[in-house]
């Protein structure tokens, strides 16, 4: 978990995501990522090369586009 966090650490220091952290779900923790890319294609690389997917330890990634973005200034 640790090589996950400097992974996505590493990722928000190139600006590529734009926030990420542990969702604290009653039904279950997991965590969520918003990250600003091309195309589908470059954050499915990203996601391949997470360390935890590398590792084959049982995380799944679900990947929806955000077709528009309202944020504060």
């Amino acid at each position: 978990m640790q090589a996950h966090v400097a992974y996505w650490s590493g990722l928000t220091a190139k600006r590529t995501v734009i926030a990420f952290g542990p969702v604290a779900d009653p039904k279950g923790a997991w965590g969520l990522g918003v990250v600003e890319v091309e195309d589908e294609d470059e954050v499915r690389g990203i996601v391949d090369n997470d360390p935890v997917m590398k590792a084959g330890a049982g995380f799944s990634f679900d990947v929806y586009p955000m077709p528009r973005v309202i944020s504060r200034s």
